[in-house]
């Protein structure tokens, strides 16, 4: 049985939580590629997003973990990829609906605004949860019908 794989990505306002967070993921039996910040590296954190995302979008991941200093500005960049979304979230509820609700691949969180526990309590949770299709299906539709109206080449 193959190791499930997870990215994971910061810049250098959360390197410290992206650490905690990569060893428990590791600790839960994932395969976590590490698309930087390094320890000391100053990045903009628009680029380490978009190397994420478009990652996910590629299908080289099925999910994937970003952090930033309120973890915002990786979420607005990774919602830019086509095919992606991705959550701030920073309490158990929306932890989970990001997955239920909206099929969030993508789970953001920002060192500035959450603890080191909470982040790895509603990573458990987000990775625990599963799209519930239902009535949140044709809503996840209509976000896969704009991004082909407005991401078209």
């Amino acid at each position: 049985m193959s190791k499930k794989k997870i990215a994971i990505g910061c810049d250098e306002a959360a390197y410290a939580l992206k650490i905690v967070l990569k060893d428990h993921l590791e600790k839960l039996g994932y395969e976590v590629k590490d698309f930087g910040a390094e320890k000391g590296e100053v990045v903009l954190y628009p680029d380490v997003a978009a190397k994420v995302a478009k990652a996910v979008a590629a299908g080289e991941f099925e999910r994937a973990v970003l952090t930033c200093g309120t973890g915002i500005g990786m979420a607005i960049t990774a919602n830019k990829i086509p095919r992606v979304r991705a959550a701030v979230c920073h309490d158990p509820f929306s932890a989970e609906r990001a997955r239920k609700s909206n099929n969030a691949q993508i789970i953001c969180f920002g060192e500035r605004v959450i603890g080191h526990e909470l982040a790895k309590s509603l990573l458990n949770t987000w990775l625990e949860s599963e799209f519930s299709g239902g009535g949140s299906a044709p809503k996840v539709q209509r976000i896969c019908d704009y991004e082909e109206e407005y991401f078209k080449k």
